[in-house]
């Protein structure tokens, strides 16, 4: 990525995380992705995912990881401790001590990210933090998705629908207008 591109930090690398790198990366941006691929899908088999039938939740956090990587996102095995807000941006620190900035936060996991959120001030009502129906939290470019949001309703491919919501919401945010992620088959 270029220097001057945005960088959006996704702390964890489920489903929703992941689809928002992949999302973000195929589309130019600087997609962080932090976590340690300690999610709840290795315990998952999916016979409700679609396009992957029969698929064991190992397999698919494999594939995933690795398409991230293939369009350009930086996964990283480490754990985001901290999150505060810096002008109009984040800085997360992770459990080594190490600082980052970005320009966007998405948080996508389940009750340790409710941490973060709170460090950050976003609004929480019961078990999940409140988003928009962009995945937007109350803080201006934080987004949440996956369990955070819908700790009692959370499915493999509504989250990484969600991340996919949020990624294009940024997308058309730093475009200035709507953006959708659409590829053509190549032409024979």
């Amino acid at each position: 990525m270029s220097a001057d591109a945005t960088r959006v930090i996704v702390v964890g690398d489920g489903p929703g995380g992941l689809s928002a790198a992949l999302f973000l990366a195929k589309n130019g941006l600087d997609a962080v992705v932090y976590g340690q691929d300690a999610t709840a899908m290795h315990y998952a088999q999916l016979h409700n995912y679609l396009g992957a039938p029969d698929t064991g939740g190992t397999e698919l956090q494999a594939v995933a990881r690795r398409q991230v990587s293939e369009q350009g996102g930086d996964v990283r095995d480490d754990e985001v401790t901290a999150a505060s807000r810096e002008d109009a941006g984040f800085v997360v620190t992770t459990a080594g001590g190490a600082s980052e900035r970005a320009d966007y936060l998405v948080l996508a996991g389940g009750k340790p990210m409710g941490r973060l959120a709170q460090q950050l001030g976003a609004e929480v009502a019961g078990a999940g933090v409140v988003v928009d129906r962009e995945q937007r939290t109350s803080v201006d470019r934080c987004y949440a998705v996956g369990r955070i949001a819908r700790p009692n309703r959370s499915q493999a491919i509504i989250s990484a629908g969600a991340g996919a919501v949020a990624a294009l919401d940024i997308l058309s945010r730093e475009a200035g207008h709507d953006v959708t992620d659409w590829d053509s088959p190549p032409k024979d």
